[in-house]
């Protein structure tokens, strides 16, 4: 298969974004695809209970969402081509849904880190609408604390690639990525 998880170096002007948009893995592997992403961490936002376990964060009770952080280069990969990305790889009008994974943790989200990807995330939605039946349901907040998930989320297609989940959830958006994006993949 030969999968690319090419990281670039990252620098002190490295920006941050946060997505939610289903499982995380489901949004980890994409993104560690993309030239000019650094590292994707998965985590929990969103929520009121501190330092959250995965098992509480499944029970649907800590208002966590499942999410990723991804560190990159806005020099080579723009705040709006990551949200782009984002999109593609989730159906952001189905609420606290994606695909065969139910509950608030599974929403569509926004994480913001300042008033500038407020505004490009509320364009880039509005500018969205118009391509879907249903009204696009994607929560934007400012992010208030992520907490990285427990070790064995991380990397976890890498580490799992032949998982029955990793299989029929992640390659066919690992596939849509080098497709649509493939001025953006790694190596491409």
């Amino acid at each position: 298969m030969g999968l690319r998880y090419l990281r670039a170096p990252m620098t002190d002007d490295h920006e941050t974004a946060t997505l939610a948009g289903g499982c995380f893995w489901c949004l980890e592997a994409p993104f560690e695809e993309l030239a000019g992403v650094g590292a994707v961490t998965s985590g929990y936002c969103g929520g009121d209970t501190p330092d959250p376990t995965y098992e509480e964060v499944c029970s649907g009770t800590t208002g966590h969402a499942e999410a990723v952080q991804v560190a990159y280069d806005p020099d080579r990969l723009s705040y709006a081509d990551l949200l782009a990305v984002f999109f593609a790889l989730h159906d952001p009008t189905t609420e606290d849904r994606q695909g065969p994974d139910v509950g608030s943790q599974y929403r569509s989200a926004i994480f913001t880190h300042d008033d500038e990807q407020r505004e490009v995330a509320e364009t880039v939605i509005d500018e969205l609408a118009d391509e879907y039946d249903d009204p696009i349901v994607t929560e934007v907040e400012p992010l208030e604390t992520f907490y990285p998930a427990e070790a064995y989320h991380q990397d976890y297609y890498a580490n799992n690639p032949e998982r029955a989940y990793c299989q029929a959830q992640i390659r066919p958006k690992l596939r849509k990525v080098r497709e649509a994006f493939a001025g953006h993949v790694a190596g491409e």
